[in-house]
């Protein structure tokens, strides 16, 4: 429903807004109440079950068909002189519903307010100013204020007339909350919802004298009294079809309920809901539930159809420097210390784009997703929302998965990639702004430090080689750390006799005096070649899988209980392969897919694309050469609430769990039931395997388009999935070049690439990774990085990412928990 607070109404008028548009906020309110007496109080109710009879009548309003409402005249196109015989949305012969196999196209909307997305709320002395033009009368001086800017052209006095709009409120809400959520939503609300009508005017050749754009139908009570309009976005004459535009593809209860009363007053009339987006379950169903409805009541099939064809809307905002917005995500001329956000204030240097501000406009909290939600629910009257609202992406999923631009003086461009979340009304996605934190920190991080250092090592003989110091500081150390504590844990939940997968284990195991016997473990985590394409001036990140690895090995360090058995190697052999094949598989899906590996996942991509970054600088000075192996982690501290985690901490929580066991399992053994007590991470390597193109664009059609989209529209969609890109980069303010990106230090030479091979720039500090600690029984020396070059699909070998793997593997080391090389600790049964 359109806007009806005063502040609202204001801005309509100074916005110039269509009068057709402002008049259905007026009757919003009457059409609700119709809605509310024609069905009993229950909005989306058929009338045929409220009673007999409808309860309103329903009727076109008059001059419906005037020249002005033509589609054609109306969206800027010459008025056609007959309706094509092409003319109109294509109906399916399988059904109600037509889903286009087009691939996405971009449609166009100006939003010149969110340039000035950089403003904080006014000082004293500019609420002052903002208030001089015509003391007294707050409305009268917005539009002073709206005549002077669009006079001058200077952002200045447009900031003034944004600053009078809101002390016009009353100062009812925070200035950055109004601004976000009212003053932006009411722009998007008014041009993209018309971008969109013009764009389907144009592909659906909705042009002459049939095709009229909106077109209200009149409400009455049963004593004729007009009670409400229900409006659609265009109306064909001749076939008498009434259509709804969703750019979101939300269907709306209030405008069904009046979608029934209309369809019980003009029988002879049909519905079609065309949306921009993929129709979730829920919202077709509400679709096919009307249709199946007037089918009943009409004896006709398909009197309400649903059209779907994908479409990104773009925004068209030319950013301002001094008053656009910019945040140090993935920007590299803008990483300066500190442990606060680096998006928490408006400032000159940084990044803009889509993926930006869809993180900044998701709640902290759950709770405070749902309030952000349900308020831009109340304020979209016009379903402008990207799909789902501001809840509508799983942070959780969220993944660097494109970088490129890259060059001296150019920052960086990327794209990144999250699921949609299937009930964002109810369950909306929250947390993005601390996501997309931790993805740009881990990047630099990875840049920063030398591949020796990306390990971590929980080994219960180990105490003093956890992990590097510097890397310990970071959130990605962390990360490494606490994900290689989670997989222990995993990998003996898994052996749980309760379960089926833990029954046929323990079965599987060799035995000893009809026990069945397990040698001490290592179990650590570690890249699988990540399947890229490098094309387009960056890399696209396809597929970035990680491996479980499981070997034997002795700890010095004694678990709980007794030892059960000692096996040879024959037996130890029997059970890493019981263990190979049963165990590793089910924790290997787990570290994948599951939620609680879904921030190592994240790092893991942006460590891909930190090598990505390395071996570009090699070839050719970028932004990010001054980082590189600058051994400088300041800039990406652990932040809050992590901010005073501590490696020892949880080393000594591990070897807690080592000594004493984490689980207590009964399992059956030739001698009864015996009670078995049980309980790293390496990406110093980064294995890759560019793909041809060939392959890419079998079996990644239109990526590519959705990546360039994913840096201008905040809804990309890939294709017609509930996958989202959303991306950004350095961008160009009017007013001033390269939003005040400072200009890169004189770079600094950078060492190896990762591949064995010597980098043609001499590095100042050289290093051998001889301090490198490995995972391996004490006394093991580490292995320097592997040399093998990756499969690129061409005639160029393309280096292997060593930097990643190795810091998984490490941690591996310290995998055993209660088991030992000498035997299965045996717990004593305590009733």
């Amino acid at each position: 429903m359109p806007p009806t607070t005063r502040e609202d109404v204001i801005f309509n008028r100074a916005l110039h807004i269509p009068t057709r548009w402002r008049l259905t906020a007026r009757l919003t309110a009457a059409a609700g109440l119709a809605a509310a007496v024609t069905l009993t109080g229950l909005p989306g109710m058929p009338v045929d079950t409220a009673s007999a009879g409808p309860a309103v009548s329903a009727r076109l309003k008059p001059g419906f068909d005037k020249r002005d409402r033509r589609c054609d005249v109306r969206n800027g196109l010459p008025a056609a002189t007959r309706t094509p015989a092409n003319s109109g949305f294509p109906n399916s012969p399988l059904g109600n519903f037509h889903k286009a196999d087009d691939l996405p196209k971009n449609y166009e909307f100006d939003l010149p307010g969110l340039a000035y997305d950089g403003l904080q709320a006014p000082t004293a002395a500019e609420e002052k100013k903002a208030l001089s033009q015509v003391p007294g009368d707050t409305e009268k001086n917005v539009n002073a204020w709206r005549k002077i800017a669009d006079a001058s052209g200077k952002p200045a006095d447009r900031a003034m007339e944004i600053y009078a709009r809101w002390l016009n409120t009353g100062k009812k809400r925070p200035f950055k909350t109004w601004f976000d959520k009212v003053y932006i939503r009411n722009q998007t609300n008014v041009n993209k919802g018309a971008g969109f009508e013009r764009q389907l005017v144009r592909d659906y050749k909705l042009v002459g004298p049939d095709w009229l754009c909106e077109v209200y139908v009149e409400l009455f009570d049963a004593e004729g009294n007009k009670v409400g309009e229900r409006r659609y976005d265009s109306y064909n004459k001749r076939t008498k079809e009434f259509n709804e535009f969703k750019s979101n593809s939300k269907p709306r209860a209030d405008q069904l309920a009046k979608d029934r009363v209309v369809a019980r007053s003009l029988t002879d009339h049909t519905f079609r809901f065309t949306g921009a987006k993929k129709f979730t379950t829920g919202q077709q169903k509400l679709i096919d539930d009307f249709n199946r409805e007037l089918e009943r009541e009409r004896g006709k099939a398909n009197q309400v159809r649903g059209n779907q064809r994908i479409y990104n809307p773009v925004g068209r905002t030319t950013p301002i420097k001094g008053y656009s917005d910019h945040q140090r995500w993935f920007a590299p001329g803008c990483q300066t210390g500190g442990a606060q956000p680096l998006a928490a204030a408006a400032n000159n240097c940084g990044t803009r784009g889509p993926a930006n501000q869809r993180a900044l406009d998701s709640g902290r909290t759950p709770a405070e997703a749902k309030q952000i939600q349900a308020e831009a629910r109340r304020l979209d009257t016009r379903g402008t929302l990207p799909r789902g609202g501001p809840g509508g992406i799983d942070f959780t999923s969220l993944e660097l998965r494109y970088v490129g631009g890259l060059g001296k003086g150019k920052g960086m461009q990327y794209s990144m990639r999250a699921d949609q979340m299937p009930d964002p009304d109810t369950n909306p996605g929250w947390g993005g702004e601390a996501k997309m934190q931790l993805a740009s920190d881990a990047m630099f991080t990875w840049l920063a430090l030398t591949p020796d250092k990306f390990w971590v090592n929980l080994n219960p003989d180990e105490p003093d080689r956890v992990m590097d110091s510097k890397f310990a500081s970071t959130d990605a150390g962390r990360i490494l750390l606490e994900a290689d504590l989670q997989m222990k844990h995993d990998f003996y939940k898994a052996m749980d006799p309760k379960t089926d997968l833990g029954r046929r284990y323990w079965a599987a195991l060799p035995k000893q005096n009809g026990n069945p016997c397990m040698p001490g473990l290592r179990n650590w985590i570690e890249p699988k070649p990540a399947q890229v394409r490098e094309q387009d001036g960056g890399i696209y990140i396809l597929d970035a899988p990680l491996a479980l690895k499981s070997t034997a090995q002795e700890t010095v360090t004694e678990g709980p209980g007794e030892p059960i058995c000692d096996p040879n190697d024959a037996e130890i052999a029997a059970a890493q392969a019981v263990i190979d094949s049963m165990i590793v598989p089910e924790v290997e899906k787990q570290i994948n897919t599951a939620p609680q590996y879904a921030d190592l996942r994240r790092v893991y991509t942006s460590r891909v694309a930190a090598e990505y970054i390395r071996q570009q600088d090699a070839k050719n000075p970028t932004d990010f050469r001054s980082i590189i192996n600058s051994d400088d982690v300041k800039a990406w501290p652990l932040r809050a609430p992590n901010q005073n985690w501590d490696k020892d901490e949880l080393f000594r929580k591990y070897r807690k769990i080592y000594t004493e066991g984490e689980f207590t399992y009964d399992v059956d053994t030739a001698q009864g039931v015996r009670v078995y007590i049980v309980g790293g991470v390496d990406f110093s390597k980064q294995p890759k395997r560019n793909i041809t193109r060939t392959q890419f664009n079998v079996e990644n059609r239109d990526l590519d388009n959705t990546t360039v989209n994913s840096r201008k529209s905040d809804d990309t969609s890939y294709r017609d999935t509930d996958t989202l890109y959303f991306g950004g980069g350095k961008v160009t303010d009017s007013g001033g070049g390269g939003g005040g990106t400072p200009k890169p230090p004189t770079p600094t030479p950078t060492p190896s690439d990762g591949t064995g091979k010597p980098d043609p720039t001499p590095s100042d500090n050289p290093t051998d990774g001889a301090d490198k600690p490995t995972p391996g029984a004490p006394g093991d020396q580490p292995k320097p990085p592997g040399g093998d070059l990756a499969d690129t699909g061409s005639n160029t070998p393309v280096g292997l990412f060593a930097a990643l793997a190795a810091a998984l593997a490490a941690v591996g080391g310290g995998l055993v928990w209660w088991m030992r090389r000498r035997g299965i600790s045996l717990g004593r049964r305590t009733g």
